[in-house]
C-alpha cells in the first residue's frame, strides 16, 4: 500500500459515487483518478490497465461532453436505452479487444497477467463507452468486470485497490438502481 494507491482509491471512489448520482463533477475527478492509476499500474506492470487509464482519459472527455449536452432543463442527465443489437456489438468488440490486447501483451511485454488484464481492460472500455452514452446497462457490465478485478488486484497485492473495486460493485448496483431510463 502506497500513498499513490491511497490517493487513487480515494479519487476513484468519489468519482464513481458522483457518476452513480449523475453529477457532472464525476468527469474531472475521474481524470485525476485515471492519472493516479496510470502511474500505479505502470509500477506493478499491469500494462493493459495502464493503457486503459489513458484511454479512459479520452473517454472521460467524451463522456463529459455527451453528458453536458444530454441533460433535461433541470440539469438531470438523461438515461438512454441500450438496444439488444448494441449490447451484442459491444460485447463482441470487448471480446475482440481482449484477444488483440492479450495476444500483444503476452508476446511483447513482461505483463504480469496479460490475458486477464487484457480482458478486463477491453470490457472496461465497453462499459466506459456505455456510461458515457448514458446507458443504464453499463452498470451491469461494470459489476461483472469489477468482481473479477477484485481477485486480480488481490493476487497483485493491491489490497486497497481490491477493496475499492469491491466497494465499486456496490456503487454500480446503486448506479443501476438510480439510472432509470427517461420516460419510464
Amino acid at each position: 500500500m502506497s500513498p499513490l494507491e491511497i490517493a487513487a482509491v480515494a479519487a476513484s471512489f468519489l468519482a464513481i459515487w458522483l457518476t452513480a448520482r449523475r453529477n457532472l463533477l464525476c468527469w474531472p475527478l475521474n481524470l485525476v483518478a485515471c492519472a493516479l492509476y496510470f502511474k500505479l499500474f505502470l509500477d506493478v506492470r499491469l500494462y493493459a490497465d495502464m493503457v486503459l487509464q489513458a484511454l479512459f482519459g479520452v473517454g472521460i472527455l467524451y463522456g463529459w461532453f455527451v453528458w453536458l449536452r444530454g441533460r433535461h432543463d433541470t440539469g438531470t442527465v438523461v438515461v438512454m436505452p441500450l438496444r439488444h443489437l448494441q449490447i451484442l456489438v459491444g460485447l463482441g468488440v470487448g471480446a475482440l479487444g481482449a484477444l488483440a490486447i492479450g495476444w500483444f501483451t503476452s508476446r511483447h511485454t513482461d505483463a504480469a497477467l496479460p490475458w486477464l488484464d487484457a480482458t478486463l481492460s477491453s470490457f472496461s472500455l465497453v462499459a466506459q463507452y456505455w456510461t458515457a452514452r448514458r446507458h443504464r446497462e453499463s452498470w451491469l457490465l461494470w459489476i461483472a468486470v469489477d468482481v473479477v478485478y477484485v481477485g486480480m488486484f488481490v493476487v497483485k497485492g493491491l489490497i486497497p485497490t481490491a477493496g475499492l473495486y469491491a466497494v465499486m460493485i456496490g456503487l454500480a448496483v446503486m448506479g443501476y438502481r438510480e439510472w432509470r431510463p427517461s420516460g419510464r
